[in-house]
């Protein structure tokens, strides 16, 4: 059965998920919802940063869900679902040249080597067990070139590749696709999405700097837990675990 998607447009808003989240749950008659503007007042980060975006090209949108079938343990598999629906589409369009430089940077940010094209922000109402609903809110950097704000390492796809993209081709691709992930119900194909994301992982493979509450360190990434918290392995042996914004990566030349 297809799933029902009501779409929201708009030339400019405060915040694409701000305004799914007033919807209080959205319209019984559809399964997803998109709010997508071409700029946003304030738009908004992980940690309370804003996203810097030229009007007009990027893509700045957000999908409410509701994933009846996850419990509250398990929404971390959001996470997973629209990084790799993001992740995805783009590989898809920049091409094999360029393809194997994209990755998924713990939590859920994209990054094209060591700068990020997109970021992600999750909010997620719930119940007791339940998860009511979730917003998940997309900054991806598309047709952008030039980038004024502080923030330290944006790229869009045309700094990439050099070319202009379709928007509209590439959010309804994210969006197919981040369905087709969520509506995944069996514990085999939610391993096959597990898997997918661990191997897509920003330095999965070697030691590199982090910083937590007591300073630089040197580890690699052991793995993911089931609830998204980030195992790593010092250089020493030490094993550590971290919940989001416990541990920060130390980007080169920083």
């Amino acid at each position: 059965m297809m799933s029902r998607i009501k779409w929201h447009r708009s030339d400019s808003i405060g915040s694409t998920n701000t305004y799914l989240r007033e919807l209080n749950g959205g319209d019984p008659d559809s399964d997803y919802e998109v709010a997508v503007a071409d700029f946003q007042t304030a738009g908004r980060g992980q940690k309370g940063n804003t996203w810097e975006s030229e009007q007009g090209k990027n893509l700045l949108f957000s999908i409410l869900a509701h994933p009846h079938n996850l419990k509250v343990q398990e929404q971390f598999y959001i996470s997973e679902a629209i990084a790799l629906a993001v992740s995805d589409a783009v590989i898809a369009v920049i091409g094999p040249e360029f393809a194997s430089g994209v990755s998924v940077k713990w939590s859920n940010d994209v990054y094209w080597k060591d700068f990020k094209m997109a970021g992600i922000l999750i909010e997620n109402t719930l119940q007791g067990e339940r998860i009511l609903d979730t917003v998940a809110g997309v900054g991806l950097d598309v047709n952008q070139e030039v980038f004024l704000s502080d923030a330290p390492n944006p790229i869009s796809l045309k700094n990439i590749t050099g070319r202009d993209f379709d928007r509209d081709a590439l959010l309804g691709d994210i969006v197919d696709r981040f369905i087709g992930y969520m509506e995944r119900s069996s514990e085999q194909e939610r391993a096959e999405v597990d898997r997918l994301y661990r191997e897509r992982l920003y330095r999965r493979e070697g030691y590199y700097k982090f910083r937590d509450a007591n300073g630089c360190f040197e580890a690699c990434i052991e793995g993911i837990r089931p609830n998204g918290c980030l195992m790593l392995q010092t250089i020493g042996g030490e094993h550590r675990v971290y919940e989001f914004k416990q541990v920060q990566f130390i980007l080169p030349g920083k």
